[in-house]
Formats: structure tokens, sequence, C-alpha cells
């Protein structure tokens, strides 16, 4: 078997995470000149130049960042192999989440999952856009993409959305409509004109345009969105939610945002078709991790909370 200075290995690790070899001498209790030594070693043994150094400025080669990719899978699992040999149960995973997903509906969760499985040390890392699958990101993922080969993926939700606003514009709603004598409203469908008689509160992250959300809607249900429709645009779906429960028109959500959180009885959904984004969010793990047991616990918990929550079926 022809290895590395394997010595070396952790040193890069170290260098490429903190962008600094001062930084990593410090982490790894070593002077500055012994991390660039054996720096210099790998580069050697290589044959590749592992960083690029301008003045104070460095960063990571192609080759280095192919290099650390591949490195800091084969390191990670040394340390979860040698931890579960000497008996410390505890596993530490990172996992990057989008804002959304984290707030309304997974670390409402967590302390079920602490109860379940206190050994699973988890830190959250979040992502407003769909993060790049890599173990220098992250250790595992809540993605909306498939895209990386080398990762496994489990289905936890396929998004939907739907109309809502707050309890008390729910009665302003009523009574525009002349509903206020039906005792049961929300058996009755509000038609798409009845919708665009209020005020729409549009979320441009959705589908990364304005009233993007919107435009769907209408579209699912075979109606233009009408020109004199009020839209106010907000970037993200928790702002335009506060918005509708601050009782300012009527807002695109979807199920995990309302599935949890106590406050959900603040919102009513209105009794119209929900549209269907095309986004289906995903748990991902590096397969050639696939045998680590913090990640097996932290899937099999997901999937399960995700089935008893309605978000997916049990199949």
């Amino acid at each position: 078997m022809k290895l590395p200075p394997l010595k070396a290995l952790p040193v890069f690790e170290a260098v490429a995470r903190l962008n600094s070899f001062s930084l990593a001498a410090e982490e790894l209790a070593v002077s500055q000149s012994a991390v660039s030594h054996q720096i210099k070693q790998l580069e050697t043994y290589l044959g590749e130049q592992l960083f690029w150094r301008s003045g104070r400025t460095l960063s990571l080669t192609d080759e280095g960042r192919q290099y650390l990719d591949a490195i800091s899978s084969a390191l990670l699992q040394v340390e979860r192999a040698s931890e579960q040999l000497l008996g410390h149960e505890e596993s530490r995973l990172r996992l990057s989440v989008f804002s959304s997903f984290a707030v309304r509906w997974l670390v409402p969760r967590l302390p079920d999952l602490q109860r379940l499985h206190p050994q699973l040390d988890l830190s959250l890392e979040m992502s407003s856009e769909n993060p790049v699958l890599s173990d220098r990101v992250a250790d595992c993922f809540i993605t909306i993409h498939r895209d990386s080969p080398a990762y496994s993926y489990e289905l936890l939700y396929v998004e939907r959305l739907f109309p809502v606003c707050s309890q008390d514009y729910w009665q302003r709603i009523r009574r525009e409509l002349g509903w206020d004598g039906d005792v049961d409203t929300l058996a009755r469908a509000m038609s798409p004109d009845d919708v665009a008689r209020f005020p729409l509160l549009s979320t441009h992250s959705i589908f990364d345009r304005a009233a993007g959300d919107w435009q769907a809607w209408f579209r699912a249900v075979d109606e233009p969105v009408p020109a004199g429709a009020r839209i106010q645009h907000f970037s993200h779906m928790l702002l335009a939610l506060e918005a509708a429960r601050f009782h300012q028109g009527i807002a695109l959500t979807n199920d995990y945002m309302l599935s949890t959180r106590k406050d959900s009885g603040d919102f009513v959904r209105l009794p119209c078709p929900p549209v269907m984004t095309g986004d289906r969010f995903y748990f991902a793990w590096k397969t050639s991790r696939r045998r680590e047991r913090g990640l097996q616990v932290l899937r099999r918990w997901l999937l399960a909370q995700a089935i008893e929550g309605g978000l997916r079926e049990s199949g």
C-alpha cells in the first residue's frame, strides 16, 4: 500500500478549512514553519501545487480542492471508526438546511431528537440557497437537487403551495365576500377573482422572479393574474408569512411552514386549490459514509418525522 505522508494530511485539512497557515498552526499546536514543511512535503509527494499563495492571500488550487474533498471524508471516517472502537458513542454531525425548513419545521422537533438520541451532537448550518454538497460544507444536507452522484438521497417532501391568511383577515374576507352568515365558510370555494380582490403577498425566492409564486398559482387554476391585482413583494417566505400573520393580505405557503409551530393556529388555509412547485426536498449524505451510525440515526429520524407530520407518505 503506497500512502502519502500521513502526518501531512490533517495539516492540509486544517490549512484548507481555516484558509490560513498561522491559524492551522495554532489549532494543531505546532509552529507555522512546521505547517509549511508538511504542506511542502505533501505537494512534493503528489507532484501538484495544492495552494495558491499571493502575499497574504491563500486559496486552494483546483487540484487542492479535489484532494480536499476526498481527504476530508477519509479523515472523518478514520475519526469515526476510532471513536467507535474506543467506545465513544457520541456522533457529531453538521446538517446544512434551508433557513425556512430549519426555523419552521426542524428546530421545534429537535427536543424529540435529543431525547431519543442523546449521543447525537447535531449542529445546524443555515443555507439560504441550495448548498454545494461537500464535506467541507457539512456532513449531510437538506437539498432540493440530486445532482451529485457521490451522494445518496431520501425524499422528505414534495412541495405544494396554498393560500393562507390570518384569522382576523379571514373575518374581513368573509365580510367583503358577503359570507358572514354562513356557518361553514371554509366548505365553500374561493374563486380566483375572489382571491385577487385582496393584497397578495409574494415570495421572490420560490421561483426566483417577482410574483412568480402567484403567477404559478393562477396558471394552475387556468386564470391569468388579474391586471388590477395588488402584489406586495418579499424576498423570503418567512417574511411573507409574517406579513400574513399581521393581517396584511394573503400569502402562499407550504406544508412544513405550518406543520409544527404553535402559531400555526394563527393562520387560516383558504378554500382554494394548491399548486405544485416542482421542488422535492431530500436528506442527502455521502454514499461512502453510509455506514456511519450517526448519519443513519438522523436519516431514520427525519424520515419518521416527515411521515408522522404528513410531509410524505410511509411508502
